[in-house]
């Protein structure tokens, strides 16, 4: 029991650092936004509205729908888009093109998020150094040139993993926690009457006396809600209960109490509101507070850049982007992977960002919509998996949604507003990924179309070559083929150029699944065809990570002994040529071909050793 208690105690202190980074640093900036936008007057009454509405906002979408309903659809233990994304396409797969657009549809909510990744960490850290503007004017010449060593230094350390500095990660954001909790519980002492704002009809009040003022600013309100998605994506690292216990024990309190003591010092303070966040602390604590601040949104950005190499893995296996070079960073976590492009490209996207927009206030403008949307697709697919995987009755599952999607929508729309001065930035970024995505599946399906149809029946093959077969020479030849039962194009070329066959041969699809996990005891299927000839299948679902060799090992015991240092990979490696295609405009044919170019080695991304992989290059038109 007391290591139960100790487990459920490092889970939760982890869920804390992890998963609660982004939403804990919104703080900083939230407030200040709102009434920075220029649409709400600082007035008693307008302090009162926005801070019920605070209230509420994290109470029904964080509370209540993350929370509540939505870490109740895990996938195998796992959460995510893409887990929630595989959870509703498999209840739905009886309708083919209704799985079809829920693809499409969870696809660019997993581009929304590379969008989400940009503004982020710009915006946090941002945010953060600006607090040495209160310290003193002259440091504001300084802000955006240490915001981009900051970002350099965290970028340049993730090829070294997150093993050594990780288990600072919850101790450190549980301190800030604690500490904007102590700030605001001073600021609430002076002037308690700020708790009646708890009170719904404040926002009540506030909405129905300004309905126009209150959708615009839904654009401003939904910063206090950023990183809501992280308590899904990283359901399978901490589990549901950790994430609720940190969330109802920590977060929320400490989150509550700080936004109500801002707004606390509004009101005895109107001159505040140039950052209140700052300048509800003593002079003495200012600095101390600007370096815990920093610290707290590297946290966050550390745990968003991990999000982002684990969702382009998921994405890769899933069959929506090329190859990429990945490097496991521990040897005892198969989550932690560096992935070099994806690192460097989100670097400069947030050097752009930070930049380009020069402070928080304006990166404000640009946030939202990439966060907004991702929350309404997961508003989307939730009901699918209820409605179709869970079969609960229609009028239920429209009542359990229904309302969050209306709310989603509303802040979408009002996100949208803020398209011309600066959404258009996550959009932009959204919106090149995910032609990417669908670019990359549909080229791959028309090049396996071409690749079937002119491909060569497996056993017919052998039967042929083995009426005068060629000289065998020891060893295993392990050929991949992309469809079972054809002839591969490198036993084609190794038996024109060399003219032998080795003792074994195992001709090897790697299939991938939208299930997290494949165990063991599912990986292999295995089809004798003779002489020493095998067929092989190998499963893996999206969060497994590939390995070819050690699958292989498990052949062992099974009619067929493989021995490593004898073993011999071949790859086929096509070189395509874009035509006048079937299905995709001649633009996305280029494209294809030039990400099918630039992707990386099947030896790396399927674990296989590279010294024993020989390449071998066919043609092929699409």
């Amino acid at each position: 029991m007391s290591t139960s208690k100790s487990s459920l105690s490092a889970l939760t202190l982890g869920a804390i650092g992890i998963v609660y980074g982004d939403i804990g640093t919104s703080v900083l900036y939230a407030v200040k936004t709102v009434f920075s936008s220029g649409y709400v007057p600082l007035s008693t009454e307008n302090i009162f509205g926005i801070l019920s509405i605070f209230f509420w906002t994290l109470t029904v979408i964080v509370s209540i729908k993350y929370v509540m309903l939505v870490l109740r659809a895990d996938n195998h233990g796992e959460g995510g888009t893409a887990a929630l994304l595989a959870l509703a396409s498999n209840a739905v797969k009886h309708k083919p093109a209704l799985r079809r657009r829920l693809l499409l549809i969870g696809m660019f909510g997993a581009a929304l998020f590379y969008g989400d990744g940009v503004i982020t960490p710009a915006i946090s850290v941002l945010s953060a150094v600006e607090g040495l503007e209160i310290v003193s004017p002259a440091f504001t010449r300084y802000v955006i040139p240490l915001t981009l060593l900051i970002l350099f230094a965290l970028f340049l350390v993730q090829k070294r993993g997150t093993g050594g500095i990780g288990k600072f990660f919850g101790p450190i954001t549980l301190l800030w926690f604690v500490a904007i909790g102590v700030l605001g519980v001073v600021q609430i002492v002076g002037n308690p009457a700020i708790l009646k704002a708890l009170s719904p009809w404040y926002a009540l009040k506030f909405m129905f006396a300004s309905p126009g003022t209150t959708f615009v600013i839904l654009g401003a309100i939904v910063l206090c809600v950023t990183g809501a998605e992280a308590l899904y994506a990283d359901l399978g690292h901490f589990g549901k209960r950790p994430i609720r216990l940190a969330w109802f024990g920590i977060v929320m309190p400490a989150l509550t109490l700080n936004y109500f003591g801002q707004g606390a010092l509004l009101l005895s303070n109107p001159a505040a509101v140039k950052n209140p966040f700052y300048m509800m602390m003593p002079e003495w604590a200012l600095l101390p507070m600007v370096g815990l601040a920093t610290a707290a949104t590297v946290i966050a950005s550390q745990a968003l850049i991990s999000g982002a190499f684990s969702a382009t893995k998921q994405i890769v296996q899933l069959g929506y982007l090329p190859r990429l070079y990945m490097v496991h960073t521990s040897i005892k976590e198969t989550g932690q992977i560096y992935i070099p492009f994806i690192n460097w490209a989100l670097f400069v996207a947030i050097a752009m960002a930070v930049v380009f927009f020069k402070s928080s206030d304006s990166l404000a403008t640009a946030y939202g919509i990439a966060v907004c949307g991702n929350m309404l697709i997961t508003t989307i697919l939730t009901f699918y998996v209820i409605r179709y995987g869970w079969q609960y009755p229609l009028a239920l599952c429209i009542a359990a949604t229904g309302v969050f999607f209306v709310i989603d929508f509303a802040f979408l729309a009002s996100n949208a507003l803020k398209f011309v001065e600066g959404g258009w930035f996550p959009i932009m970024i959204a919106g090149a990924i995910f032609t990417l995505m669908v670019t990359w599946k549909e080229g791959r399906y028309i090049l396996n179309k071409k690749l079937r149809a002119d491909a060569i029946d497996l056993k017919s093959f052998l039967e042929a070559v083995f009426v005068s077969p060629p000289a065998r020479v020891e060893g295993t030849a392990v050929f991949l083929t992309v469809e079972p039962g054809t002839v591969p194009n490198a036993l084609l070329h190794n038996l024109k150029h060399n003219k032998v066959l080795h003792d074994t041969n195992l001709f090897v699809t790697v299939r991938n699944h939208e299930v997290p996990w494949i165990g063991l005891d599912k990986r292999l299927e295995i089809e004798s065809l003779g002489r020493h000839c095998w067929q092989v299948v190998i499963h893996y679902g999206f969060k497994n990570d590939p390995d070819v060799p050690s699958a292989l090992q498990q052949m062992r015991g099974r009619g067929c002994e493989t021995e490593p240092m004898t073993t011999s990979y071949f790859l086929s490696r096509d070189t395509v040529v874009p035509t006048i295609g079937d299905g995709m405009a001649q633009w996305r044919e280029k494209l294809f071909a030039q990400m099918h170019r630039n992707a990386g080695s099947a030896a790396d991304f399927l674990n296989l050793p590279n010294n024993a992989v020989v390449e071998l290059g066919s043609k092929v038109e699409i």
